[in-house]
């Protein structure tokens, strides 16, 4: 499982010209599924992701997780993260998990977060077209793969 986390002021998803989720000060999660994910990368995934300071402290320091500053996360499934662009013109997503695999484990870490304490957890729409809108703060952007913690 992968998940690319920013660093967000503000981040909305919009499915059909109606915003479906929204935070603000937070991540906005890009999640993506491979094969032989299970609910244990998730859970993995979203204690880190709760966890993770990278927030600023009164000093400026990165220091404080998404619990210390009650930040929201906006949880975007995101096939595209296992993406294999190494041959051709045209990237290939065999890597990426079928969607009656993953449709389930990005709910089980938006459910994970919740249960890590993240008090506003927003989703999108698995497998529906979206328009994500994303003001990254810092810019900060961090990549977690579950296979780095193995």
């Amino acid at each position: 499982m992968r998940v690319v986390l920013q660093r967000v002021s503000k981040g909305s998803v919009t499915v059909d010209g109606q915003i479906v989720g929204a935070v603000d000060n937070g991540y906005v999660a890009l999640v993506g599924v491979t094969h032989g994910d299970t609910r244990a990368e998730a859970e993995l995934l979203a204690k880190k992701t709760a966890h993770l300071r990278v927030f600023e402290d009164a000093q400026g320091k990165m220091n404080l997780s998404a619990l210390e500053t009650n930040g929201g996360v906006l949880v975007i499934s995101q096939f595209t993260l296992y993406a294999d662009a190494r041959r051709g013109r045209r990237p290939g997503f065999t890597d990426a998990a079928p969607p009656d695999i993953a449709s389930p484990l990005v709910d089980y870490f938006a459910e994970r977060l919740r249960a890590e304490g993240i008090t506003r957890v927003e989703q999108g729409v698995f497998g529906a077209m979206m328009q994500v809108e994303i003001h990254n703060s810092g810019p900060t952007t961090i990549l977690l793969d579950s296979e780095d913690f193995k």
